[in-house]
């Protein structure tokens, strides 16, 4: 559109100035935003991008994470007391030089030998022909590994009651058992937990296996025995807190784990064991949380004085701020940020 701007008054031409600075703002206007717009879709295509790469390492990338000795020297140490009997030992490179036999084939070379620790079982088998007069001139000995499964058998205890004139009755003390009045005796009592908690075999199928024996024990007996028995070893496990919680360098973590729901049967809630290891004593003590909240881990070391150690979780942030405890990252997983930076 051309304008004869000499026969325009002052008014017109500054109102054309005006809508000329509009039109210029409106351009303005859209190249900004298609530079954003540029902008955002390449920071998204990066960060796509990005995500595939970090796919790609989950599914075809190595699964180990290497770690350098700790005898590197190039490896910074905590000052940590080490226990006198923890040995350190240094890797010497030495060359062997050796002479390699030619394949031949070799004889087998026999069964291993069984421990000389077992009780042995001496069956003598005869001729079946009279060997009256005969001179033994030597034995045939094969040995077998034999198992005598467990049986259950009742022990009973009898002690006898007498009379004293004028005095009452004479009866022996009862020796003290692990539960008072309780059916199942201490061996019992022992393997099921043993069974239960260092062989992982649940209660209903043990008791499936007394059936096969023709008794009959119902599920929440045994329950009740657990209970019982887990009283019995509290003062282990309080000693067991003690003995982890006394040392001065602590590594934390917790790990979640299904719950069977007495409220609801068949259903399991979310719950957590909260582990704590003494690297020093390589002891470790687990207690379990309905969460995964600060509560537990405030409450147990509350009295903990030294250096605690865990990842990047915030409920252990609190315990920078503790007045005798020292926080330390975990290096894992500080090195897996420097690990993918590389690329």
């Amino acid at each position: 559109m051309n304008l004869n701007l000499e026969n325009i008054s002052k008014a017109e031409l500054i109102e054309l100035l005006k809508i000329q600075n509009s039109v210029n703002k409106i351009q303005e206007e859209i190249v900004k935003i298609r530079d954003e717009k540029i902008e955002f879709q390449e920071s998204k295509i990066k960060h796509l991008e990005f995500q595939i790469k970090e796919l790609q390492r989950l599914v075809f990338g190595t699964k180990r994470e290497r770690f350098e000795a700790v005898n590197n020297p190039f490896q910074l140490t905590l000052p940590f007391d080490v226990a006198e009997n923890t040995t350190i030992t240094e890797t010497v490179k030495e060359k062997i030089s050796y002479e390699r036999e030619k394949a031949t084939k070799r004889e087998h070379p026999g069964r291993l030998p069984l421990p000389a620790h077992l009780p042995v079982e001496e069956i003598i088998i005869e001729p079946k022909e009279d060997t009256t007069g005969l001179v033994c001139i030597g034995k045939e000995i094969t040995d077998e590994l034999e198992l005598t499964p467990a049986k259950l058998y009742i022990k009973r205890t009898i002690r006898p009651k007498y009379a004293i004139p004028e005095q009452g009755v004479l009866i022996a003390e009862l020796p003290s058992r692990a539960i008072d009045k309780c059916i199942a005796g201490n061996g019992l009592l022992s393997q099921i937990m043993v069974d239960k908690f260092v062989d992982h075999l649940p209660f209903y199928r043990q008791l499936e296996r007394f059936k096969r024996e023709g008794v009959e024990i119902k599920a929440s007996t045994v329950d009740g025995w657990q209970t019982a028995v887990c009283k019995l070893l509290e003062p282990l496990y309080d000693e067991l807190k003690k003995q982890v919680l006394g040392q001065g360098y602590l590594q934390a973590d917790e790990s979640p784990i299904k719950v069977l729901d007495r409220n609801k049967k068949g259903k399991t809630h979310h719950g957590y064991y909260w582990v704590y290891h003494s690297p020093i004593e390589k002891m470790l003590f687990f207690d379990y949380q309905y969460g995964r909240g600060r509560e537990g881990p405030e409450n147990l070391l509350k009295n903990f004085k030294g250096y605690l150690q865990t990842d990047g979780y915030v409920v252990y942030d609190a315990f920078a701020e503790k007045e005798n405890i020292i926080l330390v990252g975990c290096m894992a997983h500080a090195r897996r940020y420097f690990e993918k930076a590389l690329d």
